[in-house]
Formats: C-alpha cells, sequence, structure tokens
C-alpha cells in the first residue's frame, strides 16, 4: 500500500509551525519566512522561486525528496490561503497560476466548493472530510502511489492522532516564536511509534525522520 508522508515541515524550537496573526500577507503570521529561510537558500529552493545558485549538502538532499513518489497531497485550509479565503471567488492559492504540486491536491475545509484546474497537473478538491475519508478520496486519486501530507501544523496533528502517517519529516528551525501554532500538543508518547533519526545541517536545522515501527 502507498505511504503517508509528511516532507519537510518547519518547526521552531519552541515547536511553533506557524506564528500568530495570520493573513493574506503574512501567511506565517508573525514568523514571516523564518521557518523556511534554510529552504529557499539550497538549490532546489532557488530553482522553485525561478532563480539559480543555492547550496547542495543535506538539506538540498532532503528537499530532493518532495516530488518523486508522490501522487497526491492532503492540505489544511489554512495552508490553502488566508483566514477567510473561502469568501473570495477568485482566490486559488497563494502559489501563482503553476502550483509545485503538480498532483491532485485535497483542501480539507468546511467551505467545499467546486475543483479549481490548474497548470502543471495541479488540481484542488475542497472537500469537509474526516483524516481517514480525506485519505480514501486522495489514493483512489494517487494511482498507487504515496500521499503527501502537507500541513498545516493542525492538520498534521490530526493525522499523528488517527494513526494515519507512515513517515515525516520535521526540520527544527533555531529560532523561538513564543506564539503561533504548536505541532506537538496533545501527541504525548508519539516516540513509541516511530524510528526517530536525526541529522544536523551547517546552516544550524537539524532534520528529524519518523518512520513507523513494526507493529504500530
Amino acid at each position: 500500500m502507498s505511504l503517508v508522508r509528511v516532507q519537510h515541515f518547519s518547526i521552531s524550537l519552541d515547536g511553533f509551525g506557524t506564528g500568530e496573526g495570520q493573513s493574506r500577507d503574512a501567511p506565517f503570521g508573525h514568523a514571516g519566512e523564518r521557518l523556511h529561510d534554510w529552504m529557499f537558500e539550497t538549490q532546489w529552493g532557488r530553482r522553485m522561486l525561478g532563480e539559480s545558485g543555492g547550496t547542495a549538502g543535506v538539506d538540498d538532499s532532503f528537499l530532493r525528496l518532495f516530488t518523486p513518489g508522490i501522487g497526491a497531497e492532503i492540505m489544511g485550509a489554512g495552508k490553502y490561503g488566508y483566514p477567510g479565503w473561502h469568501e473570495d471567488p477568485e482566490w486559488k492559492g497563494p502559489w501563482g497560476s503553476n502550483p509545485p504540486f503538480h498532483t491532485p491536491v485535497f483542501v480539507l475545509t468546511h467551505h467545499p466548493r467546486p475543483p479549481i484546474e490548474m497548470e502543471g497537473g495541479t488540481t484542488f478538491h475542497f472537500i469537509d472530510a474526516s483524516p481517514a475519508k480525506a485519505l480514501e478520496a486522495a489514493r483512489k486519486a494517487a494511482g498507487g502511489k504515496d500521499i503527501r501530507i502537507g500541513g498545516g501544523p493542525t492538520m498534521i496533528r490530526e493525522f499523528l492522532k488517527a494513526g494515519l502517517v507512515d513517515h515525516m519529516h520535521i526540520v527544527v528551525v533555531p529560532i523561538l516564536l513564543g506564539r503561533g501554532v504548536r505541532l506537538w500538543d496533545g501527541l504525548e508518547s508519539l516516540e513509541k511509534s516511530y524510528n526517530i533519526e536525526s541529522v544536523s545541517s551547517p546552516v544550524g536545522v537539524t532534520h528529524m525522520t519518523f518512520t513507523r515501527a513494526a507493529g504500530h
């Protein structure tokens, strides 16, 4: 069966996956881009911005795992748009006309709307569903490939609580946010269900991988 994966999701030292005060102009609130600065220093990150250059090494190697083997993504309403986006019929996400997913994307929202087909193979489907039901829909669309759980932190936490995540890559960024939305709240003893490894990067971030342990 296909795997359910979380890829390069960044959190602060105090466990926040996004800041407070999210808006259309500040999708990560007061955190700004500090959780993701490490990403855009790499060759992969620069290429995503349409730029050249960037660093190779461990950070770039992890980021290059974003696309291979993925057949669909599930993301939360907060990743798709700013608070209140569902009232804007012209809103098509913050990624422009050619989003980086290139697969079906299932947006979990209490405000479903018709699918939106974008350039490059991305189609956004808006569904009001539990994690298990959303995963069932994504698997049907993925053609046997893996499913990426795209975030934000609230949605990842719900999939972890439901025991649906097979592999997870978390990037701990050396900043303190103090407020926002935490990833780990309510997940006491999660470590018992996973084999955990960590790799330190020269830029100061720590890559942590969680692979489902046998019997869990």
